[in-house]
């Protein structure tokens, strides 16, 4: 006789990314070679448009101590704010050398990430409202059940992110700081450091998309 399933499902237990992350998802980190196209942190390629940048930063807990076996995910739109996927109307003209995602983890010993790219340009947002340039990050590691979403916006784009209608649904302006990246010089290279903080005093602004 068959049984008659339950009114209601059980919610099946909840799993982290794991000690062994950077195998499955970025083993280039970890030394394997594995997958015929590598995930990489080079979103830009050599002929890429626009403002070349690197964005580095580290991801702290809730003990203000670097996450060292991090993942962070990158999407982003190229210098002209185009997004090279099918619900971007202007896809189809995307800057070709720029892949607009990335991948990387964050380094083993010292717990920095880094990914290398341009400077993305405005995007068209909701009901035409242009956003501030951007990027949209995605965190996973281990103790986090649900990936992470959250938002990187440059720290020199200041009336860009005045109006931005992202940033403004952020009532407190010190929560707002949480999402600008510094921007730096090093050795001709310009180079915006971007610090995640998963608890604490300087929480970073997490998205529920």
């Amino acid at each position: 006789m068959v049984q008659p399933l339950p009114a209601r499902l059980p919610e099946t237990p909840s799993q982290t990314a794991g000690p062994y992350v950077h195998i499955g998802l970025i083993p280039h980190q970890a030394g394997f070679a594995i997958f015929e196209t590598a995930f990489s942190n080079v979103i830009a390629g050599p002929d890429a448009v626009g403002e070349r940048i690197l964005v580095e930063g580290r991801v702290f807990d809730g003990a203000n101590e670097p996450v060292r076996d991090v993942l962070i995910e990158v999407w982003q739109a190229d210098a002209a704010g185009r997004y090279a996927h099918a619900a971007d109307p202007r896809h189809e003209s995307a800057d070709p050398a720029l892949s607009g995602w990335g991948r990387t983890g964050s380094d083993f010993e010292t717990g920095l990430y880094c990914f290398e790219t341009v400077k993305p340009g405005s995007v068209v947002g909701r009901h035409g409202r242009p956003m501030a340039p951007h990027l949209n990050l995605w965190i996973v590691a281990r103790g986090i059940n649900i990936g992470l979403q959250t938002r990187l916006y440059f720290a020199d784009e200041t009336a860009a992110n005045a109006a931005d209608p992202v940033l403004n649904l952020i009532e407190q302006a010190s929560r707002r700081e949480t999402l600008l990246a510094r921007r730096e010089t090093r050795d001709g290279r310009i180079v915006y450091v971007f610090d995640i903080h998963l608890q604490g005093d300087a929480e970073t602004v997490f998205f529920d998309v």
